[in-house]
């Protein structure tokens, strides 16, 4: 009887074990292979990791002081925000860049720091949070970072004089990390 129970006691400590190490509570993010630009400040922790994606426009503008020079700039993003499961948590569009909760609280921000994302991809970004307009998940929120960039980069069709104001759109996806104080 003793034999049985100390099976069982084994057994069931196991399945716990088991359990924990695979899905029990979810890791926590680490920024331990980021570069140190898009590294949030010590004293902030992860409050919410959402996966990006959508649609970043490009307009073709004259570029700048540079008279008969031409450019895709960066117009605007729009793209879902789901938690690592996939559901949709809130969304990302701009301009100004906001990403909003799907409980109606948002906040924009302004960019700190970019690193580069790989060829072919965004930039990595870090940006510090303007306070949230609304209550729910986006308030308290203090850095969000943009991270794991696929995509996203400006159209390699030529702008010019001749398609100045014209509009492509490009697919990305990123991850963005949200976090609070404490």
């Amino acid at each position: 009887m003793i034999l049985k129970t100390t099976l069982a006691v084994s057994a069931v400590l196991a399945m716990t074990a088991c359990a924990s190490s695979m899905g029990g509570k979810p890791m926590m993010y680490s920024q331990a292979g980021l570069p140190d630009a898009v590294k949030v400040p010590a004293g902030h922790r992860v409050a919410m990791e959402t996966v990006g994606a959508g649609d970043i426009t490009y307009e073709c503008r004259a570029k700048q002081g540079m008279a008969g020079q031409f450019e895709w700039v960066f117009a605007g993003p729009d793209a879902k925000l789901m938690d690592r499961g996939g559901k949709q948590v809130g969304k990302y569009y701009g301009p100004p860049a906001t990403w909003e909760s799907m409980d109606g609280s948002k906040i924009t921000g302004t960019q700190l720091a970019v690193a580069p994302g790989g060829t072919g991809n965004i930039p990595m970004q870090l940006v510090k949070a303007n306070p949230a307009m609304g209550m729910g998940a986006m308030q308290g929120v203090t850095y969000i970072q943009r991270v794991a960039t696929m995509g996203g980069v400006a159209p390699a069709m030529a702008c010019g004089a001749g398609n100045v104001g014209a509009k492509q759109i490009v697919q990305y996806r990123a991850d963005y990390i949200f976090y609070k104080a404490g």
